[in-house]
């Protein structure tokens, strides 16, 4: 599953991303991350992007796209990926495509968490007042003035991928101000819930829930140890005779001695 999450800054896309990470089994791959790997590693794209940033220049498309190439090409990327944070601009996007379909690849949806800028703006002041408050450090994104100038260039590059996506049927749009759970409840809705795994019987009780096959030693085994009375078997048309209890034929023994007795008797008076 190839996912791309898009949104303003402050919709939730970090966390929706790392729990469709946890369901289906796929990698969350943010733009940030791969250039910090890419540097640390060494490899001669992560070495460009290096110098580029020395430089205080921002990253070229081409660059990101050969550091993504490079991503989705690892053994973890190949069940699936989620992409947070890029692209960012329709030619972004469009050379992501480019990228996929060398692959034979191609995106399953694009997930939109439509919110209220002016509920988010307002949800920073107040975190912001609250953290004040406790005498504690601001974070240097929880700033209503950076977080203004963030959702300016939102509108300005990356609000113009919903019309691009929507074009060809990929757009899935989710209320991102809804309580975290129902977004990932209406996500999964867009994607259909991962497949359950049939439960696996242990081998040592799915061999105890079959019975063995008559004649082998097992069976015979079986027989031994726990006896089971049968049923005479009865001609057709009469019923079955049961085996009379031992009791029975004892009360039968002891009446046909004493017939056997009084039978002698008379015979010797006689």
């Amino acid at each position: 599953m190839r996912l791309i999450l898009l949104g303003p800054p402050g919709a939730g896309k970090g966390t929706q991303a790392q729990r469709l990470v946890k369901q289906h089994g796929i990698v969350q791959l943010s733009t940030g991350d791969m250039l910090r790997s890419a540097v640390a590693a060494g490899t001669p794209v992560g070495l460009k992007a290096k110098d580029i940033m020395a430089r205080g220049e921002l990253v070229p498309d081409d660059v990101v796209i050969a550091i993504i190439a490079d991503r989705i090409d690892q053994p973890d990327a190949k069940a699936g990926f989620v992409l947070d944070g890029f692209p960012r601009t329709v030619p972004q996007a469009q050379a992501l495509d480019r990228l996929l379909a060398e692959r034979g690849l191609k995106l399953d949806a694009v997930i939109e968490l439509k919110v209220d800028e002016g509920i988010l703006l307002k949800r920073i002041e107040n975190r912001v007042a609250e953290t004040t408050a406790r005498g504690e450090k601001v974070r240097t994104d929880d700033n209503p003035d950076v977080l203004k100038g963030r959702l300016e260039a939102y509108r300005a590059q990356t609000a113009p991928l919903v019309d691009y996506y929507a074009a060809y049927g990929a757009l899935k749009s989710v209320d991102g101000m809804a309580p975290i759970d129902e977004v990932t409840e209406a996500i999964g809705g867009h994607l259909g819930r991962p497949m359950a795994r049939k439960a696996v019987v242990p081998r040592s009780n799915a061999r105890r829930a079959r019975p063995p096959k008559r004649g082998s030693k097992k069976s015979k085994a079986v027989r031994r140890r726990a006896p089971v009375r049968k049923r005479a078997r009865s001609k057709p048309g009469r019923p079955a005779i049961r085996k009379k209890s031992a009791r029975a034929a004892a009360r039968k023994n002891r009446a046909g001695t004493r017939r056997s007795a009084a039978r002698r008797r008379l015979t010797k008076r006689r």
